[in-house]
């Protein structure tokens, strides 16, 4: 069973850094799609980044497109969301997600993933 637990978020101004990390534990295939989510307040979970952990390839929605970063560090199981020129519509709970891979298909949307973190709350104000 693979547990993932998110931190490193916060309350910060408009403008400013931050980086999450998800501490990935369990692994149970050789290889994932590992992805961040985001809710913002009233709205439905969407996707912000994803990054296959065999090749390092990745995704990113536009809105977030020169803004994130999303990276892995595979000697400490962990990974990360860099999130610099942070706007207050990037206000939302962080999520962290795992898909096995191998199944034909890269996943983007949350129904596609099957394992999820508890959240991590960014607060941007203007």
């Amino acid at each position: 069973q693979v547990q993932l637990v998110e931190s490193g978020g916060g309350p910060l101004q408009a403008g400013g850094s931050l980086r999450l990390s998800c501490a990935v534990s369990g692994y149970a295939y050789s290889s994932y799609y590992m992805g961040w989510f985001r809710q913002p307040p009233g709205k439905e979970r969407e996707g912000v980044a994803t990054i296959y952990t065999r090749t390092g390839s990745t995704y990113y929605a536009d809105s977030v497109k020169g803004r994130f970063t999303i990276s892995q560090d595979n000697s400490k199981n962990t990974l990360y969301l860099q999130m610099n020129s942070l706007k207050p519509e990037d206000t939302g709970m962080y999520y962290c997600a795992a898909a096995p891979a191998g199944r034909g298909y890269r996943p983007r949307l949350a129904a596609d993933f099957d394992y999820w973190g508890q959240g991590t709350q960014v607060t941007v104000s203007s």
